[in-house]
Formats: structure tokens, C-alpha cells, sequence
């Protein structure tokens, strides 16, 4: 008998034969993420928005609506949560990043040796090994380049602004072609630990300097990844803002750059990432941008009563977080966990996908239409930041599945604190095999090296639907029966998504 992963894998090949998602981002409301062709079956199909049986008015089947179970379980997602510390030029086998409840890693790409000459192929072909490593691991990497390890005000050198840019042309084919692994850009290269302070090749004092390294940064990050800033007011400097759900999302220079706060909690200004006379009007800045922009960082010192459970809570969810570091501040990461706030932190960041109800039939002809609503609720801290497919599955005596296109659904509106609704109508083949058939829903990554692991797929906060060999979400069960009601076109092709 065949296997449900052989069956899969042969569903698989078409996925990569026929979608060009890997690096697609697609605007909102910009239709087909890839650009292409109106939005249809995957494995191709025609569908229908009428019966051509008889001429009369189609007539779908009559629908169920069901409640989801929530769960409070700490999920495995991807591109959230507390990170571990790795280095992807020196250290080998990441298995323990995951084994240890992390999907992200931070690593600085160390360039302490090359202040005044070429990148050489060792170092980066060191860094493109640890790469392959973190594929094979099943986790996405927090990059950062920088020239020192601090610590301020005695700091080692950076380098000069046009060593910076030879060495951002030198490292742009290793960022693209491993941008699938890669959560996220942060602009390090300037400055103690690549922050941004503290320069003692003068790339902060001329704001052109500045803005050209981090323009050639974002030029060298494949656009569907984001670049994140250490110092909020450099953002506003550069690009004005805040953002708003008119401008995110936009592919422009702005909708990329996110912010990372590695003094969090620290002090009132967490260290001056807000500047002391208008720690208020910063805040709102932050709160506001990182809506649609990735926010993270670490904490750096401990500082109670702020940097204790009841304020990091509540700053976690006004400025979005979804990541943190879990190695530092020892002293603070430990006093969460004494307090009792570390599971709530690793419940809630980043993205929570908490699935309300499902409405669907019971049962359908084959070739008939299935009207499919699926209705949400983000629990989590912030919404996605990298955009991803979805994709409708049905798993039975066949397997079949569909995407559905950015003009229908684009997850990473599906924001924080937010209910929001998948509305589709879902034409089945004519020859689609009967039986029963669950109705899932998947939301895999965008790259083709990746869609088909299921450590990069999100699972829903939910009982009973996760299936973690496939990656997919199963919500209910529809059985395929000539006798159900309904109209049906026995010419129908492929599984399709129509609109509702």
C-alpha cells in the first residue's frame, strides 16, 4: 500500500513544478502573490461557478459550523520565540537549537579581520556551511555582521564606510542564496556589536553614511526579508513614519526596516534606544511600526521593578515582540522564569493562531463546491512579518490541495490581538475519489527548499489538528458522496479555490 508520505511527496513535485512562490512576498490587495496568472487550482483545473450539467442556478450544500478547541500548549512555530546563540562560521550541528524549544538562532557573522581587505572564500564558505547546517536543523537564523565584540565606550574598530560597502557586495550572494534560512537581517557593521554607537570610523555622524550602508544592506537582503535597526529616531531619520496598514507591506525601503531593542527593559530609556527627553513620543513611534515590522532583541542588564514579569509582559505586547534572547541577561531570563512569566512569554511570541470555528459541509458530490470559512483569532504578540502561502489540503482516499492567493488571504494580516476570516469556495474534481476526506489547512514556507518540511510549517493553537508529520492544520471531515446535496460539474478538474 502507499504510504501517506510517498502520496504526499507525489503531490510535492508538482507543488515545485508549478508554483514560483520561493521569495514571493505579494503585496496586500496585489492579487497572485508570484504575479502570475488569476488564482486557481495548483495542480491546474478549470472549476465552475455554475452547474453546466442543466443550465440552472449552482446550488451549494448546505453548511456546519463548528467550534474549535483552543489549546494553551507552547508551540514549536517558526520565526518566533526565545532564540539561542550560535555562531554559523564556527560551530556545527544545530540539532540542540530545537531539542531545546527554539526554531530561531542569533548569530554574528564576525569580521574582525577583514577591517582593511577582501572577504576571503574561507570565511565565507564557513558561513555558507552553517547555513546548511541550520536547514538541516530545522530552524532560521537572526543575522548580524559586525567588526567587534564591544563592549563600549573602549571598543575595537569598525571599518571604514567603503570597506563596509566592498564587504556588503562580498556577502550578497551568501545572504540570497541562503535567504531562506534567514528569519531576519539586523543592519549591525556599524559601531560596538554592530548597533550603532560608538563608531570609531565616524558612519554615524554623517547621516548620508548611515543611510547608504543600510540602503546597500537592503539591496544586498532579498526583498521579501526585513533589516532591523538598533536606534528607533535613525528609522524616522531615514524614512519618516510611523508606518500605517496603507504603507506596510510595500516591498519601499520604509515597509523593510524593522527595529531590535538589545537593552530591553534596562533602564527607563532601555539604554538610550529612547532618546531621554521624548521617551513617550519614541515609544508610540515603536508601537505603532511594529505592527508590521519585526521587533526583538535582548535584555541587558537587570533592572527591577522594570525589568521584572508585570512590565516585561506589557511591553512585549505594545511593541510586538516576537522574538528574545534566552542567554542574556542570565540574570533577568532567570528571574522570569522565578516569577512565573517564561511560559506566558513563550506562549505568546510572535504570532498565536488560535482557530474559532470552521463552516463546511458535511458532505459533497464529487465535483461540487465546498464553501469553506475559517475564522481566527491571533493570540500572540505581534502578526508574521515574512509572508507565506496558504493552502487548502483535503487528506482521504486522495490526496488534493489548492492555494489560496494573496488577493483572498495574506496571513501576515492576520494581526495581533485580532479576529480575522478565511472565506473560499473550493471546487472539487469530477473524478475525485469518494470517501472521507478531512479539510486542512496549511500554511508551509514560502521557499520550495523549505514548503515541504513540516518544522517550517505554523501549527494552529489548537487540539486535535495539528499533524506534525505533514505540517498541516486538519479542521474537520467532509465525506465526498454522489448522493450529498448540491450541484456538481463532473468535468472539473483539479481542486480549486474560488472566491466566496
Amino acid at each position: 500500500m502507499e504510504s501517506r508520505n510517498c502520496r504526499i511527496w507525489s503531490t510535492a513535485a508538482v507543488f515545485l513544478l508549478l508554483l514560483a512562490v520561493a521569495a514571493c512576498g505579494g503585496d496586500k490587495g496585489s492579487g497572485r502573490a508570484d504575479g502570475g496568472a488569476d488564482s486557481g487550482a495548483l495542480d491546474g483545473g478549470t472549476g465552475s461557478d455554475a452547474d453546466p450539467g442543466d443550465g440552472g442556478a449552482w446550488e451549494d450544500p448546505p453548511t456546519v459550523t463548528s467550534a474549535l478547541t483552543p489549546s494553551d500548549a507552547i508551540l514549536l512555530n517558526p520565526e518566533r520565540g526565545f532564540y539561542r546563540t550560535l555562531s554559523l562560521v564556527n560551530d556545527r550541528n544545530y540539532s540542540w537549537v530545537r531539542d531545546r524549544g527554539s526554531t530561531l538562532a542569533f548569530s554574528y557573522v564576525r569580521l574582525d579581520d577583514y577591517r582593511d581587505r577582501d572577504l576571503d572564500a574561507a570565511l565565507l564558505d564557513a558561513a555558507a556551511q552553517g547555513f546548511v547546517e541550520a536547514r538541516q536543523a530545522g530552524i532560521k537564523i537572526v543575522l548580524r555582521f559586525a567588526y567587534n565584540f564591544g563592549p563600549y565606550p573602549d571598543s575595537e574598530p569598525d571599518a571604514s564606510k567603503a570597506w563596509v560597502l566592498q564587504h556588503i557586495s562580498q556577502l550578497t550572494p551568501l545572504i540570497q542564496q541562503n535567504v531562506d534560512v534567514i528569519a531576519v537581517v539586523q543592519a549591525g557593521f556599524i559601531g560596538a556589536w554592530g548597533e550603532w554607537h560608538s563608531s570609531t570610523n565616524g558612519l554615524l555622524d554623517d547621516p548620508q553614511t548611515k543611510f547608504d550602508i543600510l540602503e546597500a544592506l537592503l539591496a544586498a537582503v532579498p526583498y521579501d526579508r526585513a533589516v532591523q535597526l538598533r536606534y528607533p529616531p535613525y528609522k524616522d531619520e531615514g524614512y519618516g513614519g510611523p508606518l500605517d496598514d496603507s504603507t506596510a507591506h510595500s516591498q519601499t525601503s520604509a515597509a523593510r526596516v524593522g527595529h531590535h531593542n538589545d537593552c530591553f527593559l534596562a533602564s527607563d530609556t532601555d539604554m538610550g534606544t529612547y532618546p531621554s527627553n521624548e521617551i513617550d513620543q519614541w515609544k508610540a513611534f515603536v508601537e505603532a511600526e511594529t505592527r508590521w515590522v519585526p521587533m526583538g532583541g535582548e535584555t541587558c542588564s537587570l533592572n527591577p521593578p522594570r525589568s521584572d514579569c508585570p512590565t516585561a509582559l506589557a511591553e512585549m505586547e505594545r511593541f510586538h515582540y516576537s522574538y528574545i534572547n534566552h542567554e542574556y541577561h542570565p540574570d533577568v531570563v532567570s528571574s522570569w522564569q522565578d516569577q512565573g512569566c517564561r511560559d506566558e512569554m513563550e506562549r505568546l511570541l510572535g504570532y498565536r493562531f488560535v482557530g474559532l470555528t470552521v463552516t463546511a459541509p458535511e458532505a459533497v458530490r464529487p465535483g461540487g463546491v465546498i464553501p469553506f470559512t475559517f475564522r481566527l483569532r491571533n493570540e500572540g504578540y505581534a502578526a508574521l512579518w515574512n509572508w507565506r502561502p496558504i493552502f487548502v489540503v483535503l487528506d482521504g482516499p486522495d490526496i488534493r490541495s489548492a492555494q489560496v492567493f494573496s488577493d483572498l488571504a495574506d496571513p501576515r494580516w492576520w494581526l495581533d490581538g485580532e479576529e480575522s476570516e478565511l472565506r473560499v469556495r473550493l471546487q472539487l474534481p469530477g473524478a475525485l475519489p469518494l470517501g472521507s476526506y478531512s479539510l486542512c489547512l496549511w500554511l508551509p514556507d514560502a521557499h520550495t527548499t523549505l514548503m515541504m518540511d513540516p518544522r517550517y510549517s505554523i501549527a494552529l493553537a489548537n487540539e486535535g489538528v495539528w499533524d506534525q508529520d505533514m505540517g498541516w492544520n486538519c479542521l474537520v471531515t467532509v465525506d465526498v458522496d454522489p448522493a450529498a446535496p448540491g450541484s456538481s460539474d463532473p468535468t472539473a478538474g483539479e481542486l480549486e479555490v474560488l472566491p466566496p
